[in-house]
């Protein structure tokens, strides 16, 4: 299981990208996955994207496309950038792309408009992720996510679900069966987000929460607690073959091993 981790990179500037390219080559981590936000978006995205592709090609990458940081302009010149995107993909085989509508959604650009509208163009055979909140239904009034998701599994296009963190996981559980029922499941790949608990994490979190990440209060006021889900939740991937996502800092020997140690004793 451990080699099939993926860690998620945050970087301000191209030197903190390549020290944390080396650091995962000398750690033997070979799938990464590069977000769309804050700094990481327009021009510097793209060239991030080209300077992996030429310098990192030993990587397993998967890019997050966020439609709404990388609008430009109008919907018209949004789409076609995206669509230049796609096409660009075709020449570069060792990465994948998981397609967001992005923190605030655009009305007429959106995750669902943009597939429905790609599933029409001719001779362009693309596979993409989608983004998939478990919680928003119970924890933020927000009822569509399951409708979402009809909607764009319905374009044909999707290979791959991404499921939002949370903290709980019967509520994730009931989550999964629903897709289980609605889809062949057997043809996607799924990905699980994993938060490694750390005071400095807590923090952070209590100072400004992440938009859509529900974290019961149990967790954020006892780290042992906190540490005991994780390693719940770690199984609970693992029994249900969902792939973890490392989406908290993991880039010292003392960071990552403490990543691994979650892992232990697990099959």
């Amino acid at each position: 299981m451990i080699h099939n981790l993926r860690f998620e990179l945050s970087f301000k500037d191209i030197y903190q990208l390549e020290n944390k390219l080396n650091f995962c080559k000398f750690n033997k981590i070979r799938n990464i996955n590069i977000p769309c936000k804050g700094p990481v978006k327009k021009e510097f995205f793209n060239s991030t994207i080209k300077h992996i592709s030429k310098n990192f090609k030993e990587f397993n990458v998967t890019y997050h496309y966020s439609l709404y940081h990388q609008y430009s302009k109008n919907e018209e010149k949004s789409y076609q950038d995206f669509l230049d995107f796609l096409k660009n993909s075709y020449s570069n085989k060792n990465y994948e792309i998981l397609l967001v509508s992005g923190s605030r959604k655009k009305k007429n650009f959106d995750s669902i408009s943009v597939l429905n509208t790609i599933n029409k163009e001719k001779f362009l055979n693309i596979k993409l992720g989608i983004a998939y909140n478990p919680y928003l239904e119970k924890y933020y009034n927000v009822s569509s996510e399951r409708e979402r998701f009809e909607r764009k599994i319905s374009s044909g296009l999707v290979n791959s679900i991404w499921f939002q963190y949370g903290t709980d996981i019967q509520i994730l559980q009931n989550e999964l069966v629903y897709i289980k029922n609605r889809v062949n499941y057997n043809k996607l790949k799924l990905f699980g987000s994993l938060l490694i608990p750390s005071k400095q994490f807590l923090a952070r979190f209590k100072f400004r929460p992440w938009k859509g990440v529900h974290i019961s209060e149990k967790f954020l006021y006892s780290l042992e607690n906190f540490y005991d889900f994780t390693r719940d939740l770690v199984s609970f991937y693992i029994n249900n073959d969902i792939t973890p996502v490392i989406e908290t800092d993991f880039s010292s020997s003392e960071k990552l091993n403490f990543v691994y140690s979650f892992f232990e004793n697990k099959r």
